[in-house]
C-alpha cells in the first residue's frame, strides 16, 4: 500500500485529544478527596447512555458535601469536554445550563426556583434523545467510553493515596 493511499485510508479516524483532555480533567482534580473514583464509575456508566451520564452531576449536586459537590463538578467538566470533543466530529451535543437564576428565599421563590429547574432538566433530557439522530448517539458513546478509559489510565497513575504526605 502507498503512503497516498494510507493517508487516505487514516483521513476517517481522529483521535480528537481524548487523551490530553483526560490527563487535564484528572489533574484538575487530583488533590481532592475521593474525587477521581468518580473516573470508574463514569466508565460503568456510559452503558446507561448519554442522558444517564449526564444526569449524574444533578444527582451529586444535590447533596451539599463539599466532597459531592466536586464530584459533581467533575462529572459535569466531563460531559463540557465531551460537547467540545464531539464539535470536532460535527456532533452537537447538548448542554444547556440548568440551573435557574430565580431567587430562592421564600418558600414560593423556591418551589418556582424549583419548577424552572425541572424544565430545563427535562429540555436538555428531551434535547439529548431527540436532536441527536441514532448514528450521532453510537459515536457520542463510543467517543465517551473511550474518553472514560483514559480518564481511568490517567486516574491510576495521578490519583494522590490519602496516606501518601509526600
Amino acid at each position: 500500500m502507498s503512503q497516498e493511499e494510507k493517508t487516505e485510508e487514516l483521513t476517517g479516524w481522529q483521535p480528537y485529544d481524548l487523551d490530553r483532555y483526560a490527563q487535564e480533567l484528572v489533574l484538575k482534580y487530583r488533590l481532592e478527596k475521593n474525587v477521581l473514583n468518580e473516573s470508574h464509575k463514569m466508565r460503568m456508566a456510559v452503558a446507561y447512555g448519554l442522558e444517564r451520564f449526564w444526569g449524574e452531576h444533578l444527582r451529586l449536586k444535590q447533596d451539599k458535601k463539599a466532597e459531592n459537590q466536586l464530584k459533581s463538578q467533575y462529572w459535569k467538566d466531563v460531559w463540557d469536554k465531551l460537547a467540545i470533543i464531539l464539535k470536532r466530529a460535527d456532533i452537537d451535543l447538548p448542554n444547556d445550563d440548568v440551573n435557574s437564576n430565580l431567587r430562592n428565599t421564600t418558600p414560593e421563590e423556591k418551589r418556582r426556583k424549583e419548577k424552572e429547574e425541572t424544565e430545563k432538566i427535562t429540555a436538555m433530557a428531551k434535547r439529548i434523545w431527540g436532536e441527536i439522530t441514532l448514528p450521532e448517539q453510537r459515536i457520542s458513546l463510543m467517543v465517551l467510553a473511550q474518553f472514560c478509559e483514559a480518564l481511568v489510565w490517567w486516574t491510576q497513575r495521578y490519583k494522590k493515596k490519602e496516606n501518601d504526605n509526600n
